[in-house]
């Protein structure tokens, strides 16, 4: 078992535990009201137990929840599977609220008629953010910039939750008037991230999702913020920064499952993103 209990600063922990064993380990650790916590699964499953075993809930491979309840202590109780690796981010309500000041209304949780309600959210772990988990999953918790580093990587972690061009917040975007043109273009983002490697051209894409070229282009750039293509190339690096980070894929191999022609094509693609070429990440991330 390979865990640290890291506090930032006073209301801000991280607790990082990894199970390599072949059998079950146990977290626990008394949390009050105060706090609202993360729970990112990166690796197998963990189950949480509330009101002494009445009820539990398990949390799987590359999901996470958020769990807040300002009228009842909700103290860390979970069974980590073998060979399962979780993160946790426990801070208070006050210093979360601090962050978000100036965004507080387009939190869930935030918002002035929901603060004494008790708020539980499950999701799935996007690229970017399991980016920075691994970043803090491998992180050596003995560098004298320890604190420097993880709040910085919380921060980014958050920045990554709440940012207000996400799908799950897009219902603000002034485009959406009409919700059958958003289910449309949110059908034509799915479909060109399932046919990443032979994706449809825009008219074929406008043809399939039953939406004018003009109107496909305009909200789905007013949506996500990007032409589609552009949309769909930054997807497949963040998904090559992914695959390069797991050990089991080597460059040839995620050059062919993000569908390059070659993998010259698919380095050069990567370095002009990010400045360094798909080797020289793998090797030092």
């Amino acid at each position: 078992m390979t865990a640290f209990n890291a506090e930032i600063e006073g209301g801000f922990n991280i607790l990082n535990n990894t199970n390599e064993g072949n059998k079950k380990s146990h977290l626990k650790k008394e949390i009050d009201a105060s706090y609202i916590q993360f729970h990112f699964m990166l690796e197998g499953k963990s189950t949480f137990i509330f009101n002494d075993g009445a009820y539990k809930m398990t949390v799987e491979n590359g999901k996470y929840i958020v769990l807040y309840n300002p009228i009842k202590n909700l103290p860390i109780n979970a069974v980590i599977s073998e060979k399962s690796s979780l993160i946790s981010i426990l801070i208070s309500i006050k210093k979360f609220h601090k962050l978000f000041s100036e965004d507080s209304n387009n939190i869930q949780f935030l918002k002035d008629e929901n603060v004494n309600q008790k708020y539980y959210f499950e999701n799935k772990i996007s690229n970017p953010i399991f980016l920075v988990l691994n970043e803090i999953k491998r992180f050596d918790i003995k560098s004298s910039t320890k604190n420097l580093f993880l709040k910085a990587k919380v921060y980014e972690l958050f920045s990554h939750l709440y940012n207000r061009n996400r799908d799950l917040n897009i219902e603000q975007c002034p485009f959406l008037t009409n919700e059958e043109n958003f289910k449309k273009i949110k059908k034509a983002k799915d479909i060109i991230i399932e046919n990443m490697t032979n994706p449809p051209s825009l008219v074929e894409l406008s043809e399939e999702i039953n939406l004018s070229l003009k109107k496909l282009k305009e909200g789905f750039k007013k949506i996500y913020g990007k032409p589609v293509y552009q949309f769909l190339i930054e997807y497949k690096m963040e998904l090559a920064k992914k695959l390069l980070s797991d050990n089991n894929y080597n460059v040839n191999e995620v050059s062919l499952k993000l569908g390059y022609s070659t993998a010259s094509h698919f380095i050069t693609a990567f370095k002009n993103k990010y400045g360094l070429t798909p080797k020289s990440f793998k090797q030092n991330y």
